[in-house]
């Protein structure tokens, strides 16, 4: 019988084949600590059919939310299937689509507005020119790297990600603040966004400056991160156009479900939802 055990070495090759297959920095930090936080679990033992499941039962007993307990789930069976061992798979928690999102977690327009004028009140014209490129065009931040100056002369960039490209429209506004910023900084092409090395600047530097803009914004820590940014376009866009299909080619999902996650109302709109079906003598 096979005795099947995490090592570094498959560890590491998984790595690699989820960096052919161009998944996202962050998705591949994020499973391959699933798999090692489960290999911690289980050792001394080896893997078996049922291990995943006790893992599973072992998360849920500890408090984990059901979401948080699916998004590790799911970098593990990735793993089991990358080497082969689909008899190791677990099926995932079962959730009830949601229907409203949580009003801590929502950034509105104003908030955001607050954040830009913070950022720049405290001379940070790149963070502050960075939000409003990604709030304006819905981009990623792994996708920043994608504003260059010649897309703002283009007006357009070309966004290259899991073996997909699609184009990424830029306002003209913000063509012509990208332009000068881009100048001010003595960039005459490729990147504009830079670190003071010269180098491209990471998720995890934005959320950072992010972060620090909070207590001055007067905008609540569990509001104000990158993703945040391109969830407040999502909602802004499909109030424009009413048009999930296009926001999903312009978000670059795969599925529509996914875009459907972006769109969800909060609680406070859910309850005047009900309250206007007048079913309530």
């Amino acid at each position: 019988m096979e005795l099947r055990s995490i090592t570094v070495e498959t560890l590491a090759a998984f790595a690699q084949a989820l960096r052919a297959e161009e998944r996202c920095t962050e998705t591949i930090k994020q499973y391959t600590r699933s798999v090692r936080q489960f290999a911690a679990w289980l050792a001394p033992e080896t893997v078996a059919a049922g291990s995943a499941g006790g893992w599973k039962a072992e998360l849920l007993r500890q408090g984990l939310s059901p979401a948080t307990v699916n998004s590790k789930l799911a970098g593990l069976n990735r793993f089991f299937r990358f080497l082969g061992w689909m008899d190791c798979t677990v099926k995932p928690l079962r959730l009830q689509r949601r229907l409203f999102r949580s009003p801590d977690r929502e950034l509105s327009r104003a908030e955001y507005g607050r954040l830009l004028s913070a950022a720049r009140g405290l001379g940070r014209e790149r963070l502050g020119l960075l939000m409003e490129a990604i709030c304006a065009t819905g981009i990623r931040v792994s996708e920043v790297k994608y504003l260059t100056m010649e897309a703002a002369r283009r007006g357009r960039a070309e966004v290259s990600l899991k073996g997909k490209i699609r184009t990424i429209l830029i306002p003209g506004k913000l063509c012509r603040k990208l332009l000068q910023y881009g100048r001010a900084q003595k960039i005459a092409s490729g990147e504009i966004f830079l670190t003071r090395s010269g180098r491209g600047i990471s998720r995890k530097q934005v959320w950072a400056e992010m972060k620090a803009v909070c207590r001055k914004a007067g905008v609540a820590d569990s509001k104000v991160f990158p993703h945040n940014l391109r969830h407040l376009f999502a909602r802004a866009f499909y109030q424009a156009s009413r048009d999930v299909v296009k926001l999903a080619d312009v978000l670059g999902h795969s599925s529509i479900e996914t875009t459907r996650i972006y769109l969800l109302s909060t609680g406070a709109e859910h309850a005047r939802q009900l309250a206007r079906l007048g079913l309530i003598s």
